[in-house]
């Protein structure tokens, strides 16, 4: 409990001191914002900062630091510490510069801004990389809510019973969300949500303390606790993924960048919620090591909606079941309907489609909305996994966490700033993302882990290729000693 209790602590000093100490590198001023000066009514809304923050933090909480929490509890309580040092060295300035290099670019989406500072090249398959990532997110974001209320109303007569029901519906509410203006929906509901999602992760921290469970300490398990003896190196990192750094959160922050009122909000807005989700992750790591072994976790299918109902029915029971389990079903619906969104925006951004004439919105719509409901129907319908969509999403997800840093880093140094900021958590991200595609078993790990993990072999990949990363962006920068005439936006 000590340690919990300390790593707790470290995340909010964190969000107070090394969060500023970013904040400052950045260096925010009173230019005037992209919401200010482009307001279209649409996706550039001013918004008032408490309502920013609500939004972002809904937008990139989703399943990540429930079901991923939960499921990097099978390492033991190792993960406290990296959702905590994740979480403040890695994804809050994943979170804050891709918001403010968004911000301070007319709130373009981040394959845009990767071209800007990584070139036309990386911008092309960053606007791949980036739609594909979105749907997948939509998917899991739709195919998870759609579980968790199927087993909710398990016992209720005719359709509501049916997995397929409850995703048709939530596909629905997606389509409509993805296409009227931000404020019109988003905005309203989103702070009812808020609500939710605190009182569930507060109702599950105090359950476990109330009712009597004992959350393991560090030291005393400082091992790996895996049942299945799967390696920390890299697994644990992916996995836990928007627990402490997510790529999918950089698809997020343009959203809000195109509401900001002030540069000065983006501390509060974009560090601040990622600091806000590695608390909610942290408690969710903390359950799933206090109320399970491994073993009894892997039988409840990991981190998966059978095991987020009994930690919610065994800390909380009666009206708090129901409370948390609206909290954990509000979680991914709320960033499932702006990933469909960012998906849209990415591609109007590519095919510079004005958003405000409804035509335009449409026609990005429906393509959009109509893959997610393929995968999510062809899952729903047994034909897809969900467990796959969710390892490739992880992968993906981190990949473009490792993208967005490299693309902050090169930034720091057009600016002249301390870009190690970045560039270390870059070159980490480079060696975690690099070893996971050595090793996953969806990836290369299908071919090379014929006796087990080849752990011999990915781990010095990984090593050296985030060896090389690094070195090629000191090369690069050194071949860059003036600040370059960037790409005019909208070209």
């Amino acid at each position: 409990m000590i340690s919990f209790l300390l790593c707790l602590a470290i995340l909010i000093a964190g969000y107070f001191f090394y969060g500023k100490v970013v904040e400052n590198t950045f260096g925010p001023d009173d230019r005037e914002t992209p919401a200010v000066r482009i307001n279209d009514g649409v996706d550039y809304v001013v918004l008032p900062q408490w309502k920013l923050f609500m939004i972002q933090l809904l937008n990139i909480a989703g399943l990540g630091p429930i079901f991923g929490a939960l499921s990097g509890a099978l390492w033991g309580p190792i993960v406290f510490l990296w959702i905590t040092f994740g979480t403040i060295f890695a994804g809050g300035v994943h979170d804050y510069f891709s918001g403010m290099l968004s911000e301070r670019n007319d709130g373009v989406s981040i394959s845009e801004i990767s071209g800007i500072y990584l070139g036309k090249t990386m911008k092309n398959v960053m606007r791949v990389f980036s739609v594909v990532l979105l749907v997948m997110v939509g998917t899991v974001f739709a195919v998870g809510p759609a579980g968790l209320l199927q087993l909710l109303c398990s016992n209720a007569p005719g359709i509501l019973s049916s997995k397929m029901f409850w995703l048709i519906l939530i596909l629905v509410y997606y389509f409509i969300a993805t296409f009227l203006s931000i404020d019109k929906l988003i905005g309203k509901i989103y702070p009812v949500f808020g609500i939710c999602l605190i009182v569930m992760a507060v109702g599950v921290g105090l359950g476990i303390f109330t009712k009597g469970y004992e959350i393991p300490e560090i030291w005393n398990n400082f091992t790996n606790m895996h049942p299945q003896g799967t390696p920390i190196w890299s697994f644990m990192f992916i996995t836990v993924a928007c627990g402490a750094i997510s790529g999918f959160h950089a698809t997020q922050s343009p959203l809000m960048a195109r509401c900001l009122k002030s540069e000065k909000q983006g501390h509060f807005v974009f560090y601040g919620a990622m600091v806000s989700e590695g608390i909610i992750a942290l408690i969710w790591a903390a359950a799933g090591c206090a109320l399970y072994t491994g073993e009894e976790l892997l039988a409840l299918g990991g981190g998966g909606s059978t095991a987020v109902y009994d930690v919610c029915k065994k800390t909380m029971g009666g009206v708090g079941i129901a409370l948390a389990m609206l909290g954990v079903i509000a979680c991914p619906i709320t960033s499932g309907d702006t990933a469909f969104r960012s998906a849209r925006l990415v591609l109007a951004d590519w095919f510079h489609l004005d958003q405000k004439v409804w035509k335009n919105r449409l026609l990005l719509c429906v393509p959009v909305l109509g893959i997610g409901a393929f995968l999510g129907i062809g899952n729903a319908l047994g034909k897809i996994d969900y467990t796959i969509i969710w390892r490739y999403f992880s992968w993906t997800n981190q990949t473009l966490a490792m993208i967005v840093l490299w693309c902050a880093s090169m930034f720091l140094f057009y600016e002249k700033k301390n870009y190690w900021i970045t560039a270390v958590p870059a070159t980490f991200m480079t060696a975690v993302s690099i070893t996971y595609f050595m090793l996953g078993n969806e990836c290369l790990g299908q071919f090379l882990n014929k006796d087990g993990y080849n752990t011999a072999l990915a781990y010095p990949v990984g090593i050296v290729f985030a060896a090389l990363f690094l070195g090629i962006f000191l090369y690069s920068i050194k071949k860059r000693d003036v600040k370059p005439q960037y790409e005019t936006l909208g070209k």
